[in-house]
């Protein structure tokens, strides 16, 4: 049985689920949000997709072994206490994990060769505390989904 993120997430004969499952995740997200700051979440989402069809699976494969990196710190906590709901965990914890997984994004963002991935970013960051705390619950089920067939 897999302990680790790293383990869980990014092993070769899984790794192509769990981008799928990802990507339905962010979509997911995308979808439910609501109101004026929605609205330019679902504007800014379709801009960046139509500048690059695909770049959504593309993005969450070139993030994931970060991403995986900036959540073992929790995931190793959450399973030293014994927990068994990892959305619920990262929800308690959600102003240090939202933050641990913004820097990835910041820290792409910052390397990109590509102005207009800057400049929607740039527009979509200043919600995106909020934005990745609200996807928390789902993304700790989806590693809880992947971590019971590991």
């Amino acid at each position: 049985m897999a302990d680790t993120l790293k383990e869980i997430l990014l092993d070769s004969s899984r790794r192509p689920a769990v981008v799928s499952d990802f990507e339905g995740l962010v979509d997911a997200e995308v979808s439910d949000k609501g109101g004026v700051s929605g609205a330019v979440v679902k504007t800014g989402f379709a801009a960046v997709k139509k500048i690059k069809p695909g770049i959504i699976p593309a993005a969450v494969d070139t993030l994931l072994d970060d991403f995986a990196g900036a959540l073992e710190p929790f995931y190793g906590d959450y399973k030293a206490k014994g927990g068994n709901d990892f959305g619920a965990y990262l929800v308690s914890r959600s102003d240090e994990a939202s933050d641990a997984l913004l820097s990835v994004t910041d820290a792409r963002a910052e390397k990109s060769s590509r102005d207009s991935i800057k400049k929607v970013y740039g527009k979509l960051r200043p919600n995106g505390k909020k934005n990745v705390e609200e996807a928390l619950p789902r993304v700790g089920q989806l590693i809880d989904k992947h971590a019971a067939s590991a």
